[in-house]
This record gives C-alpha cells, structure tokens and sequence, in this order.
C-alpha cells in the first residue's frame, strides 16, 4: 500500500504588534519580526493630519488594522505589506 503525502503551504497575514509614528512616516512591528514603514503622504488623510494626530495610532482588530480615532482613518496592516497605497 502506498501512501500520498499532500503537503499545504500554510500562510498566514501579518499582522502588526505595534505601529508608530516617527516625523511624517509611520512604523509598524509585525508579528513575524520585520519592522516596515511608510510615508504618511500615501494616504489622503494622513497626509493632512497634524504630527500629533499621526502619533495617535491604535493597532485594533487582533493586530490586522491601524486605527486613528481624531482623523476617522482606518488601515488594513496586510494591505499595507502588499504596498496598496491611496496615494502614488
């Protein structure tokens, strides 16, 4: 009897564990270790936000969105790493 082995790629999103703002460019720590970054300006509302306002980040719904409550903006953390911007 033979026996067949089917072995699955398994991926999982990242997912952030926490999330910055430095100047006008926001960092996030992921789950995986890597940290990214990007410029506040690839997203309409946190090109107009005040410095202030970006450092008001809240990593919410189990790591996999950022959140910014004054500024009613709300970012998915996978979207982000696949490079989906608003803005070029």
């Amino acid at each position: 009897m033979n026996a067949v082995i089917i072995e699955k790629d398994i991926s999982v999103e990242p997912a952030a564990i926490r999330a910055w703002a430095e100047g006008r460019r926001i960092f996030i720590e992921l789950t995986d270790s890597r940290i990214i970054s990007f410029p506040a300006y690839r997203f309409k509302r946190l090109k107009s936000a005040s410095d202030e306002q970006l450092k008001q980040i809240t990593v919410c719904l189990n790591g996999y969105a950022l959140r910014w409550e004054d500024i009613d903006e709300d970012i998915t953390v996978p979207g982000i790493v696949a490079g989906n911007f608003e803005l070029p």
